[in-house]
């Protein structure tokens, strides 16, 4: 079989019911509205899910030739994952915390030693116990209280993003369930050992919107609500302070944002709030044990750092300590006792400053290679001199660092080992700009194997994302290695919508500037072929979530620049989605992509969204993979999205669309089960570039 031969089966053949869509003096036709019948728990709920069912079962069949081929890649890329492994332990509070992980089991074991890592191990949650039986099982939010007898956790067995709270005495290793349910899994817990703040989300759109206290032992028929968000355009939530004496509630959305405190001693009093919002204006608090830190926005578009006194947190007080730079992003600030870490970012790049609190000295960690991820992590000690960081790069294994703020000595903690035949110089990565249309320099970073040759052959997997300010950075994976054997090269466009370079680089790329992500996405492309990195036959694209709209809009764009997508939970109903108030996390994202009821706004998101967009003409082979109880973006938008692709679609390339009947948007819970997606993605490209091992 060569690369462009199908199986000859005909895809399911979906049915279009009428449903118009009357808005701003307009009416349009949605033949596959039916669809969102399992979500709203319709008539045609059956229906939808044997749909679901048959489009499974022709991915199966279309890609049968591979089903050996997909198991020697999740055979091979398992092989390079270390099963039996610990992470590096962090100390907080007396004690020191971590996690392992077992030979052939998929969870892992949540553990503590009582001062000394020579101390006996004490497991606290045996999660891979927990999970048996179950088709997905996570857990988070792990939370101990202050006097160490207490662990709070989360469970979600649905994959709906919606925990229910558990509590476990550790001293007797009992468990309570109080009835805490609808949450994001995650307490915090006051100083009195008995109180916990928890965030309460809205059962049906999935809106954070409580704040919740809760008392142990107690029904959580009684938990009192201590703050409420008003604001449907926000999320919220509830964390202590690294110094433990501040309760903070965080109340933002995308331009704007609010703080409330209480001192953690005092849990039963109200909170107080640190300044009132204002509009356009975000901040974010850390304290120290003599004043407020204040990260803003206020006036300076790449954020300054701020100090105001104890007693007196409103704007009107706040003093610059790091002044805005227009060329460099402040992205947050770790406290010590003696110093300030402020994670920066340059010319796209992380970059750590060090910054002794008493002589205001500061210290910038350089790293070598020419793109590269880096950031704290670990850090739960106030008093210390000890900084924690993770480094990995594209082709450096992820590492942790730890290293001494006043004498500057760094020490590996641990580096992810990688088994087989790994070498990483082996591998190259570059840092390349590409000329967007109207001249903005697009930064792309690449990895290949070494001893590539610039002939426009090689097959080329450009991913994108572009949203939400997300920064989509350089990492490390050994999965992508079967990619990178077998002569792809890898890439990721740095497009506008992210924060790689600065604020406004998010600000170009969202509300009424939004198609300036797609265009640097067909320009990043336009580059690599332009420098015979590959060319629009071995040329392929990846997005996720927004990242599937990147997909769902280059296709309609520019269709004939790929030869084959890969669009993951993929939001490409835009118009209809944001229409929708009863559809989870819509309002909170008003601030992204605008408010349709405005006809300004709907009139641009309709001229990009994929789904409004298709027209009669060839699209590139195409795989969309979605979640049945995916809580971000909802199974319906990419079965509708692929059914009027299908029936507009000119020429040969097919179109293959898997759902994952237990799953939500993150995929499969376990620490293997996520590689069979990934050897289905895989064996999708390798099939269209005709390689079969």
């Amino acid at each position: 079989m060569t690369a462009q031969e199908w199986p000859a089966v005909n895809p399911p053949d979906a049915e279009k019911k009428n449903h118009l869509r009357d808005i701003h003096g307009e009416q349009v036709n949605d033949p596959y509205y039916w669809m969102n019948a399992y979500f709203k728990k319709t008539a045609d709920s059956t229906q939808i899910i044997q749909y679901l069912e048959e489009e499974n079962r022709y991915v199966d069949q279309m890609m049968a030739d591979t089903r050996n081929f997909q198991q020697v890649l999740f055979d091979e890329m398992k092989s390079r994952i270390k099963e039996k492994d610990e992470s590096v332990p962090v100390f907080k509070n007396g004690y020191y915390y971590y996690s392992r992980t077992e030979d052939g089991e998929q969870y892992f074991k949540y553990c503590r030693k009582k001062a000394s890592l020579d101390a006996p191990e004490e497991i606290l949650l045996d999660v891979d116990e927990m999970a048996k039986g179950k088709a997905y099982f996570s857990v988070r939010g792990f939370s101990i209280s202050p006097d160490n007898h207490w662990l709070a956790y989360g469970v979600d067995e649905v994959s709906r993003r919606q925990y229910q709270i558990y509590f476990k005495d550790l001293k007797t290793g009992k468990v309570y369930n109080d009835g805490i349910s609808n949450t994001t899994g995650s307490t915090v817990w006051a100083n009195d050992n008995q109180t916990v703040f928890y965030t309460k989300n809205n059962e049906t759109t999935l809106l954070t919107e409580n704040i919740m206290r809760h008392r142990l032992g107690e029904d959580a028929s009684k938990d009192i609500v201590v703050y409420h968000e008003e604001d449907n355009t926000n999320y919220i939530g509830v964390y202590k302070s690294k110094n433990n004496q501040y309760i903070f509630i965080h109340s933002s959305a995308t331009t704007s944002s609010e703080e409330r405190y209480l001192d953690a001693n005092a849990p039963m009093d109200e909170f107080k709030v640190f300044q009132p919002r204002i509009k356009n204006v975000l901040y974010s608090v850390v304290p120290l044990e003599d004043r407020f830190l204040v990260l803003t926005n206020q006036n300076a578009l790449n954020f300054k750092l701020m100090e105001t006194p104890l007693h007196a947190t409103r704007q009107e007080n706040w003093k610059a300590i790091i002044p805005h730079r227009e060329d460099v992003l402040i992205e947050s600030v770790d406290e010590f006792k003696n110093y300030l870490v402020i994670t920066e970012r340059f010319n796209g790049l992380m970059r750590l400053v060090i910054k002794n609190r008493q002589t205001g000295q500061e210290k910038l960690l350089s790293f070598d290679e020419p793109t590269y991820s880096v950031y704290t992590t670990g850090n739960a000690e106030y008093f210390t001199e000890e900084l924690r960081f993770a480094y990995n790069s594209m082709v450096t294994p992820a590492s942790i660092f730890e290293q001494n703020m006043r004498t500057g000595k760094r020490k590996l903690l641990k580096q992810q080992e990688v088994l087989g035949d790994f070498d990483k110089n082996n591998y190259a990565s570059e840092y390349l700009y590409a000329t967007a249309k109207d001249g903005t320099k697009i930064p792309i970073s690449l990895v290949y194997r070494k001893g590539l040759e610039k002939n426009g052959k090689n097959p080329l997997l450009l991913y994108g994302y572009g949203s939400y300010g997300a920064s989509m950075e350089a990492t490390f994976s050994s999965s992508r290695l079967a990619l990178l054997n077998r002569g792809f090269i890898f890439a990721i466009a740095h497009i506008r919508g992210g924060e790689e370079m600065g604020r406004q680089w998010y600000e170009d790329g969202k509300m009424m500037k939004k198609i300036n992500t797609f265009t640097d996405f067909i320009d990043a492309g336009k580059f690599l072929i332009q420098e015979k990195f590959t060319s629009p036959q071995h040329l392929y694209a990846q997005g996720g979530s927004a990242g599937g709209l990147l997909m769902g809009a280059v296709i309609n764009m520019k269709p004939n620049m790929w030869n084959g997508i890969i669009a993951q939970v993929p939001f490409v109903d835009v118009v209809n989605t944001m229409l929708d108030e009863g559809i989870p996390l819509t309002t909170n994202e008003y601030d992204e992509w605008g408010n349709p009821n405005e006809k300004v706004a709907y009139d641009y998101m309709k001229s990009y969204s994929p789904y409004e967009n298709i027209e009669n003409k060839s699209y590139p082979n195409l795989l969309v993979t979605t979640g049945l109880h995916d809580s971000q973006v909802q199974y319906f938008e990419p079965a509708k999205w692929v059914a009027k692709l299908r029936d507009h679609q000119k020429g040969k390339n097919v179109i293959l669309f898997k759902t994952e009947m237990d799953y939500g948007h993150g995929g499969a819970s376990g620490r293997f089960d996520y590689l069979k997606d990934l050897a289905l993605e895989y064996a999708f490209l390798f099939k269209l570039e005709g390689i079969k091992k």
